[in-house]
């Protein structure tokens, strides 16, 4: 039995910056700040982190009395900002979700550094939530280095079926994708469809690294997953 654990942003889908507008958003209808966001860099943290990095840029408060808030309005912006046309599922990747939940003792979860909420908003575009029964999410833990004991756990409540460390596959597009899993022992695939160039995820120490998605989807590479200790 294998599980597969999906990133969102720059993995399964370009949101087309829903995301970060949001945020934006969010902050100046808050605190009258416009475009707080430009300077945090995003990539493989988790939505809790990303809005404590901007308050303490901007001189605010960075502990929960603010982040609850935030959170709210991020939501109600986002549900309007991922209507838009830059929006896009990442090649290969409708392909390979059908793959691997098509096959037998494989189950998808998620494992992102999204808000739940902010999660299900981006994939109901392309209709993929429907893939991931369960995951862990940034505001399970603002540490994405701790998400991967959850989405076990929670399988595990979902399936009644234990699974080992060893037996997961982390999928993302940073570096950080591929430590949250390498520190628990699972595997790290990485996906170069990202803002991380090709030869700095092999250089990450993921156990294989896809140019894209299609990949994926190859006879090869999928009996491959499987030739991993």
């Amino acid at each position: 039995m294998k599980l597969f654990l999906f990133d969102i942003d720059g993995t399964l889908l370009d949101s087309g910056e829903a995301g970060t507008r949001s945020l934006n958003l969010a902050f100046e209808e808050l605190f009258s700040i416009q475009d707080a966001f430009k300077e945090v860099r995003m990539a493989g943290k988790t939505d809790i982190q990303i809005m404590k990095e901007a308050l303490r840029k901007h001189g605010l408060d960075s502990e929960d009395g603010n982040i609850g808030p935030i959170c709210k309005r991020y939501i109600k912006h986002l549900l309007k900002e991922i209507e838009n046309p830059g929006r896009r599922v990442k090649r290969g990747v409708k392909e390979s979700l059908k793959m691997l939940s098509d096959t037998d003792n494989i189950h998808l979860g998620l494992l992102t550094g999204n808000i739940e909420a902010g999660a299900r908003i981006k994939l109901s575009p392309f209709s993929l939530n429907s893939y991931f029964p369960f995951g862990a999410f940034g505001n399970d833990d603002e540490d994405r280095n701790r998400l991967l004991p959850i989405a076990v756990d929670r399988f595990r409540c979902l399936s009644n079926k234990a699974i080992d460390y060893g037996d997961c596959f982390v999928v993302g597009d940073t570096p950080r994708d591929v430590e949250c899993a390498k520190i628990h022992g699972a595997h790290a695939i990485a996906v170069a469809t990202g803002p991380y160039p090709y030869e700095s995820l092999v250089q990450s120490g993921a156990d294989m690294v896809l140019r894209d998605m299609t990949e994926m989807v190859s006879v090869s590479l999928s009996e491959a997953f499987f030739k991993i200790p």
